[in-house]
């Protein structure tokens, strides 16, 4: 019977964790999909009480927004989880393939800290505005700020999930710039 190091124990673990974050952004995923087709839904509804039955109801407009920034920003979430966020990638072309996860290692410190901006400055907008309400969906007007609050957690969890993996010898940074073809 083999002894288990300490080093293995955690990268079992840090997978399992892992294994629990995929599916959490699986789920997000979802989340934002239904979002996606519940706006379109309420547009469409919007637009046929308007048009056709000349009524338009108040809560559409609001409602549709607020879903909207639900699914926009929980799909933010997933997207850097999966790393199809934004990046400044130029210097992976002219540096040399070793610099890769320093450089990813720096992108994901300054994700982490945005994104602990929005958790930080989304919960302070949240408690401001919990007395006043959205006058045509009659919730709290702090419902508008937490989409920021959760993705931004969302954010920085997945964050930190890369960064370990990183340390722990997992290959986050397989994409060679050097393989990249252009569309």
């Amino acid at each position: 019977m083999a002894a288990f190091t300490r080093e293995a124990i955690l990268r079992v673990w840090l997978l399992s964790v892992s294994r629990v974050l995929g599916r959490l952004s699986t789920l997000a995923l979802w989340l934002a999909g239904f979002g996606l087709v519940a706006m379109t839904s309420i547009v469409a509804y919007q637009v046929f009480m308007r048009f056709v039955i000349n009524s338009s109801p108040a809560w559409t407009e609001g409602g549709g927004i607020m879903v909207m920034s639900w699914f926009i920003f929980l799909g933010a979430a997933v997207g850097v989880r999966e790393k199809f966020h934004m990046g400044f990638d130029v210097l992976l072309y002219v540096l040399p393939n070793g610099s890769l996860p320093w450089l990813r290692g720096i992108s994901d410190v300054f994700i982490f800290i945005f994104a602990g901006g929005m958790v930080f400055y989304g919960s302070e907008l949240a408690i401001r505005f919990w007395s006043t309400t959205i006058p045509v969906i009659g919730l709290p007007t702090s419902f508008t700020y937490f989409p920021i609050i959760v993705s931004g957690a969302l954010i920085c969890l997945f964050i930190i999930e890369r960064m370990a993996l990183r340390l722990a010898g997992e290959p986050v940074d397989d994409v060679n710039p050097n393989e990249i073809t252009e569309v």
